[in-house]
């Protein structure tokens, strides 16, 4: 009996699929014409999409993560419904399917091994060749109508341009050493541009410090538990009452939100402009009490303490077990050779930005 059931739920799945594939096309005409939104399918619904692509270094396909992240609002936003998305490249895909046919999870996105979909769900045509949208097979019209807006949008100017957007956004320093001359760096530019003000800070610089921090990656997350594109923990954010660190504004509002609280503690020391911004970065990612200690470290041993090589050079003594005998140290051993390239790098991803976009 139960082997007589599984099969006829399985012919019943193919049978769902070839209607897909089969209506799709006759649908596409009137989609066409009519433009992206559904026949009411999800309209004022609220959808739970998780987005299940890995480190987006696969296939090379790289910010997969963020181009469907981008695509699941579009698709929300033309077909009348709100959608909470999940976005994370460290938990087993076998969960996130889990979830979908519980009925925890509206929409998945994630890889097709081979083109073999998964037993129990149905999924939409290729995104990138190498990913597709999946529901539960229980719902044949929803993947329908998933497949009908993915084939009018992905035959608009602004797919081509959203494509582009992430497509582009490769190494900063080989695109500078390539030559490359171009006006964006990043899929994220406009919301750098608009974020960076509040620090006083060249935009670009601010897009040094999330290629450091994630290469632009939505679902980057540190073993600490840091997230998204500017490694915000979490904690931290809730401080600025944000939750949310997969959305690329929030978790940028988040970051540059926590870069100026930390460059206000510095503003009345005295330091120019370029050292305020390297103990800045120092600051953000060691923690600001870590470079105070470091800086009354320097001050002790005769040096002047506004200059950021000057306490580079302190550093390593703050790594050795006598520091714990130091009056002016405050928290302890710190191991800061990571601290040091940080800055170093954040500075020379800089440097290359400014080469490929010579005009802030």
């Amino acid at each position: 009996m139960l082997f007589t059931e599984k099969r006829i739920r399985r012919t019943r799945n193919v049978l769902i699929s070839l209607l897909i594939i089969c209506l799709t096309p006759v649908c596409e005409k009137g989609r066409l014409l009519s433009g992206a939104k559904a026949d009411d399918v999800f309209a004022g619904q609220e959808l739970v999409c998780a987005i299940d692509l890995g480190k987006d270094m696969r296939s090379g396909h790289w910010l997969e993560t963020g181009f469907n992240y981008e695509l699941v609002r579009r698709f929300a936003q033309d077909n009348g419904c709100t959608v909470r998305i999940i976005a994370t490249g460290s938990r087993d895909e076998a969960e996130y399917m889990d979830s979908l046919r519980c009925g925890k999870a509206d929409i998945v996105i994630t890889h097709i091994e081979d083109g073999a979909i998964p037993e129990g769900v149905l999924a939409s045509c290729a995104i990138n060749e190498c990913s597709a949208w999946m529901t539960d097979d229980d719902n044949p019209r929803e993947i329908l109508e998933i497949r009908k807006w993915i084939r009018y949008y992905s035959e608009t100017a602004e797919y081509e341009a959203l494509k582009k957007r992430f497509h582009a956004a490769t190494s900063p320093v080989k695109r500078a050493s390539q030559g490359v001359i171009a006006g964006n760096v990043s899929p994220y530019d406009s919301l750098i541009k608009a974020h960076a003000a509040k620090l006083g800070w060249d935009w670009r610089l601010l897009a040094a410090v999330i290629y450091q921090e994630s290469k632009f990656s939505i679902c980057s997350e540190s073993p600490r538990g840091a997230k998204g594109l500017m490694q915000v923990m979490p904690r931290n954010a809730a401080k600025y009452g944000i939750y949310d660190l997969t959305d690329p504004e929030s978790n940028i509002i988040a970051g540059t939100t926590h870069l100026a609280k930390i460059q206000d503690r510095f503003k009345d020391i005295g330091f120019t402009h370029d050292e305020m911004i390297k103990f800045t970065l120092a600051a953000y990612n060691a923690g600001a009490g870590r470079i105070t200690d470091c800086r009354r470290l320097a001050a002790a041993q005769g040096l002047d303490n506004c200059k950021w090589e000057n306490v580079v050079k302190v550093i390593p003594m703050m790594r050795e077990d006598s520091i714990l005998e130091e009056e002016s140290v405050k928290l302890g051993k710190f191991h800061g050779h990571e601290t040091i390239a940080y800055v170093e790098n954040v500075m020379m991803i800089y440097r290359s930005i400014c080469a490929i976009c010579p005009k802030a």
